[in-house]
């Protein structure tokens, strides 16, 4: 396991985050404690330090099994959780992004965690009620107090995340090191905007769902078929997961994964790795020999000609004005006839491949 900084923090975390939203059975699915026991451990002796969870997963089950798990070694552990979801639908402050449910919730997860600090607490989704500096200097108070130690944010606008920074580095308080986001071969909207603003505000993307809620396991080849017993055979996103762009992606991804004699999940995972280096993908499993199948993207690296046909079934339109700006007449209009032949290092738009 080889480590990344988290964002602009010097903070050593693993190159691929243990996701423990599998821990318990408390929602009808999930693991025991012994298997995931087993894939905790399975994670460590690979050399991870990164742990995820939240208050909700498994209704507090998961902290408490990872703060369990965690604690002979919890020096060398990065443990994040997060606040935001409602714990209480009967009290209209026991959700959302303010001070007070805040408070209340790093202190709800401390003990469930069984530890004296997080190592990194994130908002789980933005509320749009809640103003940015309130929950920017609760969060820098939350780090003065010793309870956290970095904060990141999760779900939520790119130029609410921009803004929020903004407002912290003028203020002398705690920015964000970290945005949380869905993303995957068969997800990457989120490239037109947060691709450049992670560069430019140097933030780590830790991606959920990064094998596209299943998609790119290598278990569905057709639209509408799923495997006896699934978990996606029981959502109701089914028919919106398994359309026939998704399944078009899948089936190009299997073609790479044959031609180097390795899985599915590893093609997904070593072209995340390749297509920005601060992205850190969100992996879970139900049992260890799923997370021990993850883990060996790590020493995967697939070719140009594989990078680009993968590029090119999954693309999506960027939308304007990122489109309209890399249009020929526009570039010419903008940098004159200089747009090829000035040096520089900084990104200029997204482009679509």
């Amino acid at each position: 396991m080889r480590y990344k900084l988290l964002g602009r923090s010097g903070l050593r975390v693993s190159e691929l985050c243990l996701g423990t939203m599998t821990f318990g059975k408390d929602w009808g699915w999930g693991s025991t404690e012994d298997e995931s026991r087993a894939v905790f451990d399975t994670y460590v002796e690979a050399g991870g330090n990164f742990f995820d969870t939240a208050n909700i997963y498994t209704n507090g089950t998961s902290e408490e099994m990872l703060g369990r798990f965690v604690a002979p070694m919890r020096e060398r552990a990065v443990v994040a959780t997060k606040y935001t979801m409602s714990t209480n639908k009967d009290d209209p402050n026991a959700s959302g992004n303010h001070r007070k449910n805040m408070v209340q919730s790093v202190e709800a997860s401390l003990k469930r965690l069984g530890t004296d600090y997080i190592d990194l607490y994130w908002i789980h989704a933005w509320d749009y009620l809640t103003p940015i500096d309130e929950v920017m200097r609760a969060l820098d108070d939350l780090v003065s107090a010793g309870k956290i130690l970095y904060a990141g944010i999760s779900d939520t606008p790119a130029w609410v995340v921009s803004r929020a920074n903004t407002l912290a580095d003028h203020q002398g308080w705690t920015p964000f090191v970290a945005s949380q986001l869905e993303y995957s071969l068969i997800e990457r909207s989120i490239e037109p905007e947060y691709f450049p603003m992670s560069e430019s505000l140097d933030l780590a993307i830790c991606a959920w769902s990064p094998l596209g809620a299943g998609v790119l396991t290598g278990k569905y080849t057709e639209a509408g078929k799923t495997p006896e017993g699934s978990r996606l055979s029981t959502s109701s996103r089914k028919d919106e997961i398994l359309n026939p762009h998704n399944i078009a992606v899948a089936k190009v991804a299997h073609e790479v994964a044959e031609e180097l004699a390795i899985s599915t999940v590893q093609v997904a995972l070593a072209w995340m790795r390749q297509r920005r280096p601060n992205i850190i993908p969100i992996v879970g499993a139900r049992i260890a020999s799923q997370l021990e199948d993850s883990m060996g993207y790590i020493n995967v690296e697939l070719s140009d000609d594989q990078i680009q046909r993968l590029n090119s079934v999954s693309n999506i339109p960027q939308g304007f004005p990122h489109e309209f700006l890399q249009r020929s007449f526009c570039q010419d209009i903008i940098y004159g006839h200089h747009a090829n032949a000035i040096a520089h290092s900084r990104a200029i738009g997204v482009t679509k491949s």
